[in-house]
């Protein structure tokens, strides 16, 4: 049905600090980050990636890597243990990733039998030997846009809870690490705040270790804000691919569960690999694994402060390992956050509720969305529910 078409090894590859992206399964699952790696060299076209192509991660940790992805980043070059994935003519290109998608199972139990040291791996022989019912074209293209649908507003929520983080962001920048509204009262500015807000500000810096800092604020440890302790190995058959229960590992959520070990405004930080240092944050209940580290923040400290302030700390003064590098939980416990009075930090999380309450809602709404695209897959693929009836429960959601 297909064309399928392996990445590039790393032994052939001159890497550089610029060019063009290696896309591996990091930069599909999370796109393009400090970790990705570049290159100027060029390769076959057949290897080329694109915006909107179809890939398939043969090869990893069966329950987390096997599956078909669309590249949404820039153009690069495909990674080994990646198929590049060219449908056949007279078959619809978001069907046969839905098709893909229904087929992961079988994907990842092939995978899981041949599991060696955490991998396995889905060839194009075992490709070779399953059959898969294929309707007419007209048909496909039905069951691509129910189901496309569905993922386009996911695809518009995510893009939403980045416009709300990356306001809360841009606020916390502001007050806690450029210090706008001091600045501006030393220039004779105004601050554009309401008064109650602005003679919380004082208006003058002072010199410390960290740099110049709002007068009366002080240097203070993580450690006096939460609590830092390891997360603990979920066994494998509780790890699925949907479920009540995010599981957090070091790149953020690496599947779900339905156990927990934590609940409440939830920070975890990845201790090792290539996403140490990464933080994460999520309001419920959830599961900290074994790479990762739970920062359980104080009564009185908000969540959300906490979680901005721990991102813009300079991770990489305490990260050890070359080849793998982590970060140890005592090292992170003492560095060092510029830390305002209780009022300033209660103000700014006043501001950031309604930013929070929308992001919630719009996680609540994507769960919904997901759920019911999860359902109805494996129903239209295989012809157990028609379509009309999976187009009234598409609208009745949208």
């Amino acid at each position: 049905m297909a064309q399928w078409v392996n990445g590039l090894a790393y032994r052939n590859i001159e890497f550089s600090a610029t060019g063009r992206p290696i896309i591996k399964i990091a930069e599909i699952k999370g796109g393009i980050s400090d970790q990705t790696r570049f290159t100027y060299q060029n390769f076959d076209e057949s290897v080329r990636v694109r915006a909107g192509d179809l890939l398939f991660s043969w090869s990893g940790q069966p329950e987390t890597s096997i599956d078909a992805f669309w590249w949404r980043g820039p153009e690069g070059w495909l990674n080994q243990h990646i198929f590049r994935v060219t449908p056949a003519a007279g078959i619809d290109a978001t069907f046969f990733f839905y098709l893909l998608r229904y087929l992961n199972p079988h994907f990842v139990a092939i995978a899981r039998n041949k599991q060696t040291i955490g991998l396995g791996h889905v060839t194009k022989h075992d490709l070779e030997n399953i059959e898969a019912a294929l309707p007419d074209r007209q048909e496909q293209r039905a069951i691509a846009h129910v189901l496309g649908t569905l993922d386009d507003k996911i695809e518009l929520n995510r893009r939403m809870n980045e416009t709300l983080e990356a306001m809360a962001q841009a606020l916390f920048k502001s007050w806690f690490v450029d210090f706008d509204p001091v600045r501006a009262k030393m220039e004779g500015r105004d601050t554009g705040l309401p008064e109650s807000i602005d003679g919380l500000f004082p208006d003058c810096l002072s010199d410390s270790e960290l740099g110049y800092i709002p007068e009366g604020w002080k240097r203070k440890a993580v450690s006096h804000f939460a609590t830092i302790k390891g997360g603990k190995q979920l066994p494998k058959d509780k790890l699925v691919e949907d479920g009540p229960v995010p599981v957090f590992g070091g790149a953020g959520v690496m599947g779900y569960t339905d156990h927990h070990n934590t609940d409440g405004y939830v920070i975890s930080v990845g201790r090792v690999g290539a996403y140490c240092g990464q933080f994460s944050g999520y309001r419920g209940r959830a599961w900290i694994n074994n790479n990762a580290s739970l920062i359980a923040h104080n009564e009185g400290i908000p969540g959300k402060w906490l979680l901005l302030a721990l991102r813009n700390l300079d991770i990489d003064l305490i990260k050890k390992g070359a080849a793998q590098p982590f970060v140890s939980n005592s090292d992170l416990a003492g560095m060092e956050i510029v830390s305002p009075d209780d009022s300033v930090r209660e103000v700014f999380s006043k501001l950031l509720t309604p930013l929070q309450r929308r992001s919630e809602q719009v996680e609540n709404e994507t769960k919904i969305l997901n759920n019911l695209r999860n359902t109805l897959l494996p129903k239209l693929i295989s012809g157990e529910i028609r379509l009309r009836d999976a187009m009234e429960q598409v609208e009745s959601v949208t």
